[in-house]
């Protein structure tokens, strides 16, 4: 029970904030096939005792944990055979509170402050890649990011056993995640490097974290994928494998560092997407963190899996791609702060660096250089809630076909239909017996035109014939 009415109200204040982002864009049909589709798929699977196979989004059956090593799934399955399609979304915004309560807990133990407490807690809430998460479907990792403050809260009250299940428990949901933990464990060893047995627990911690990376990338996932390999090393410029990167960053140091602020891709969509990174993290406080450069450290995994990566969406400031910031920001900056003697200048720096976390969130709702879907995260604005067309009419029509049906379905569709046995990623159509699509929604994977021509060839197909149709929706069913 929260005793705390300030906290109290924080939390409910910001759930509610965090609802009107997620749960209104799927309710509106702004939550996609990639991931959230996909994930209820396998939610229902696994619900059922069987393995999902991927199908959702690939043409050739393999086991989901080929794709990620993310076995959170698993443990949350049972939530949706009550929430649905809805499940993920909502135990994401949960564990979201749960980060910024362990924040609270964590400052009001190290530094017996209830006002710095309160501050810390409010800048994780504000910070800008919570809301850039959430707009954009579920993923495991704001789950794991969530679930960091509770890892240095029960460290700094030294309990062994529930430091322990924390960190065993972060590292499952995603396989990059333990290599993440891994440099926090080698930044906590310089925080207590005065203390042997604390010293000494994190450097186990770190080789830990570092075997489970190299055991689950370089044999667990190879082993159950179809081609043998981890499929995600996606950085040209460091080498093949993770072991060449490795080596090149050691043996070229210098170009790699250059890497991490030009274009190394030369796609014309790429310029200034990493200096807008940069400038939005700095003025979310990055500087106070010269003052303890282990937190630096710790985040050093994070800059280089977005900025060595071969996508130039993985650079910028949109999606879930910044949200492992948020926890070590939040704890780096308020200790940082915890210690200034001046009480004014405590306060004061407090107080600026929450607006600055503020401004740095509304301009990332409000222009970006990277193209995205704007209406998804700007709660202040109508457009937000609601569509061009009646979004109640298209979930009416979707919840009338048949749960064991077997559909195709374009992207967003996905997202609302995945709770059952087989569904597929349009044009993927395989022995779909209804095919769901609009002309309203993205084309995805498609070009527009390819997806023009898709449809034209569904309409003269004899194979299929129209059974609904109103403002550019479109249910066709397979034909006796």
């Amino acid at each position: 029970m929260i005793k705390n009415k300030k906290l109290t109200i924080i939390l409910f204040g910001f759930g509610i904030l965090y609802s009107l982002i997620s749960l209104v864009n799927h309710y509106l049909l702004r939550t996609y096939a990639l991931d959230l589709g996909a994930y209820s798929n396998a939610l229902y699977d696994y619900s059922h005792f069987q393995w999902n196979d991927s199908t959702v989004f690939k043409s050739i059956k393999e086991n989901l944990l080929a794709d990620h090593f993310d076995l959170y799934l698993i443990i949350f399955s049972p939530l949706s055979l009550v929430f649905k399609t809805y499940t993920l979304l909502l135990v994401q915004l949960v564990f979201i509170l749960l980060g910024g309560l362990g924040i609270y807990k964590y400052f009001v133990f190290s530094y017996k402050n209830e006002k710095l407490a309160i501050s810390a807690t409010l800048y994780f809430f504000l910070f800008y890649g919570i809301y850039s998460a959430l707009a954009f479907d579920y993923h495991s990792n704001v789950i794991s990011a969530s679930l960091v403050p509770w890892f240095f809260y029960f460290l700094k009250k030294k309990n062994v056993l529930k430091t322990s299940l924390l960190l065993t428990f972060i590292i499952i949901g995603k396989e990059n995640i333990s290599l993440w933990m891994a440099f926090i464990c080698l930044g906590m060893i310089i925080e207590y490097r005065k203390n042997k047995y604390w010293r000494n627990y994190l450097f186990l911690a770190f080789t830990f974290c570092i075997a489970y990376f190299l055991l689950i990338t370089s044999v667990v996932m190879p082993a159950i994928a179809n081609g043998n390999e981890y499929p995600h090393f996606q950085y040209s410029s460091l080498g093949e494998n993770y072991l060449a990167a490795f080596f090149h960053l050691f043996q070229h140091p210098i170009d790699s560092f250059e890497t991490l602020f030009t274009n190394h891709t030369n796609d014309l969509h790429g310029d200034y997407l990493k200096l807008e990174l940069f400038v939005i993290i700095f003025f979310s406080g990055l500087f106070l963190l010269i003052r303890k450069p282990y937190y630096l450290l710790m985040l050093l995994p994070i800059f280089g899996q977005k900025l060595f990566h071969d996508n130039i969406s993985m650079w910028g400031i949109h999606d879930q791609y910044s949200i492992e910031f948020a926890p070590i920001m939040a704890i780096g900056i308020f200790s940082v702060i915890g210690e200034f003697s001046n009480k004014k200048l405590l306060r004061i720096s407090s107080f600026s660096v929450i607006i600055l976390s503020l401004l740095c969130t509304v301009r990332v709702m409000d222009s970006t250089l990277i193209y995205t879907n704007k209406n998804k995260i700007r709660v202040y604005k109508a457009s937000h809630y609601s569509r061009d067309y009646s979004t109640k009419e298209v979930r009416d029509k979707l919840n009338e076909i048949p749960k064991d049906a077997i559909l195709s379905a374009q992207s967003t569709f996905v997202s609302q239909l995945a709770y059952r046995d087989d569904i597929y990623q349009f044009p993927m159509i395989k022995d779909a017996e209804y095919i769901i699509l609009s002309i309203n929604e993205g084309s995805y994977p498609l070009s527009e035109d390819d997806f023009e021509v898709e449809i034209q060839k569904i309409n003269e197909s004899d194979n299929w014939h129209k059974e609904y149709e109103k403002n550019g929706f479109y249910i066709y069913k397979k034909s006796q």
